[in-house]
């Protein structure tokens, strides 16, 4: 891989509503933002000047409310974690939890994460890409709004270390099914697993899951890990 793939961005993977944001949350990030937010740019994050070390990193697109990566940093405090995510009522509920539990290694992004991801993180930076329950768009014409395609995960792919891993995880059959052979494709990447992976101890559960869950629904981990040997890496 002698140069880093070039991602057009097309079609979102997701859709910006809003919601409703409240005053705790609003306030959370008028006061903690300017340590904790990762404002955009066009060029490329120093992540040992962002986190103030050189250790374990972890960036997560999607997250939500911000519980599941919060308790992740909690539990790992010798590891950062830079999440992404477009909707400000989560921003602002990760950065609650972040001020409530004193952590100092989470950073935040409120940002298209494609665009994070291929402008601002650099290339060999990441231990570990997680994305855990990602819209699954599971009406057939909307399929091509799955973020997990194969131009993608080349992108992905250039910014994990040799040996990084990338974990996803969603509740969709469908879509979990589409994944894993999505991933399979890619050429850098090997399967940790014989197929789907078993929920590693560090993920934790996710309202989404729980949701899946009570719908009936069944989990799907997959755990992917950069070869050791890529062109040009």
């Amino acid at each position: 891989m002698s140069d880093e793939p070039r991602f057009q961005r097309t079609i979102r993977s997701f859709v910006k509503r809003e919601g409703k944001i409240t005053t705790g949350q609003e306030a959370a990030i008028e006061r903690l933002w300017p340590q904790f937010g990762v404002d955009f740019q066009a060029s490329e994050l120093d992540m040992q000047i962002l986190f103030g070390r050189d250790h374990f990193r972890v960036m997560e697109i999607g997250f939500g409310n911000g519980l599941s990566l919060v308790e992740m940093a909690e539990a790992n405090p010798e590891q950062d974690f830079l999440g992404v995510e477009v909707h400000r009522p989560g921003v602002g509920s990760l950065l609650v939890q972040v001020g409530q539990r004193g952590l100092d290694n989470v950073r935040v992004s409120q940002e298209d994460a494609v665009q994070v991801l291929k402008q601002q993180v650099p290339a060999q930076s990441l231990d570990r890409l997680q994305i855990f329950f990602p819209d699954p768009w599971h009406k057939k014409r909307h399929h091509k709004r799955r973020l997990i395609q194969p131009e993608f995960l080349s992108l992905a792919v250039a910014k994990l270390k040799c040996g990084g891993r990338i974990h996803v995880a969603t509740d969709w059959e469908n879509y979990a099914e589409h994944i894993l052979a999505t991933l399979e494709q890619n050429p850098d990447l090997s399967n940790c697993y014989q197929g789907f992976a078993e929920k590693p101890d560090y993920r934790p559960t996710t309202k989404y899951e729980t949701r899946g869950q009570r719908l009936g629904h069944g989990v799907w981990d997959l755990i992917f890990q950069r070869n050791d040997e890529v062109e040009g890496g």
